[in-house]
């Protein structure tokens, strides 16, 4: 994901000058070195200064540069304040590529991404996406940079299933969901990277799959469908139990 993440920055950089990078003292680990090595005067590194890196971007959003900033999960949780104060609530262009959500592994505890999908989705202004694939992965940061707000995708660390990226820089409806599978009495809404397991377990007890791609917005239409034609709803995701996307599935329009 961390390269198919790098390759969308290039080549997005090179259909707009006004696309630019920024990360805190971790070029290597979120791919930016490669895009650093292409464009030199167009990628930032300010150091472990996460607050920083936040408002630093902001700045650069209200001169018409589009910021993608690349930071890991557990990071950007030091720039919390500054994505809401300096970047949502002024509903600035910032695209915030998130590496390591969810589960690690060898990373370790400190780098557990388990939190992000809720302390961004109570967040103003937001648009939050989780990709199933590398394809999606690679559609999302396209559909986040064309966005004219603040937006978040999330992804894994390590590999995804193999889906090819193609070369078309397509774009997603913002806050549809994707039915992968049609079935009966249970429909799975799965997030992100468990969307693969969700359509195995699917296929093999005969339920509905749904790719939820958007965190926020959610598809309350396509929910409120499932709802009343299943007698449960499942959701399937790497988040804490406080805050989760499923928790909020019919709360108010723009959730």
């Amino acid at each position: 994901y961390t390269s198919v993440f790098a390759q969308a920055l290039i080549t997005e950089a090179q259909a707009d000058d006004r696309v630019v990078a920024v990360t805190a003292a971790m070029p290597n680990g979120t791919g930016l070195d490669k895009f650093a090595e292409l464009f030199p005067t167009r990628c930032f590194d300010v150091g472990i200064a996460e607050q920083h890196a936040v408002t630093f971007a902001a700045g650069m959003a209200t001169e018409g540069l589009k910021p993608f900033v690349a930071i890991y999960s557990t990071f950007l949780q030091r720039g919390y304040d500054q994505l809401v104060h300096d970047v949502a609530i002024q509903d600035l262009d910032v695209l915030f590529a998130i590496d390591r959500g969810g589960v690690v592994g060898p990373d370790g505890a400190t780098h557990a991404g388990n939190l992000d999908l809720s302390f961004l989705r109570c967040v103003p202004n937001m648009v939050v996406m989780a990709p199933a694939d590398e394809a999606e992965c690679r559609a999302m940061l396209t559909t986040g940079l064309r966005y004219p707000g603040p937006a978040a995708v999330r992804y894994p660390r390590g590999t995804g299933p193999g889906v090819a990226v193609p070369a078309s820089l397509d774009t997603l409806p913002i806050g549809k969901a994707e039915l992968r599978r049609r079935g009966s009495r249970i429909a799975l809404l799965a997030f992100g990277a468990l969307v693969p397991v969700a359509e195995a377990v699917g296929a093999e007890l005969g339920l509905t799959v749904v790719n939820m791609r958007f965190v926020k917005p959610l598809d309350r239409a396509l929910l409120l469908e499932l709802a009343a034609s299943h007698e449960l709803l499942v959701s399937i995701e790497e988040s804490t139990e406080g805050g989760r996307p499923g928790t909020a599935a019919f709360g108010p329009p723009g959730w």
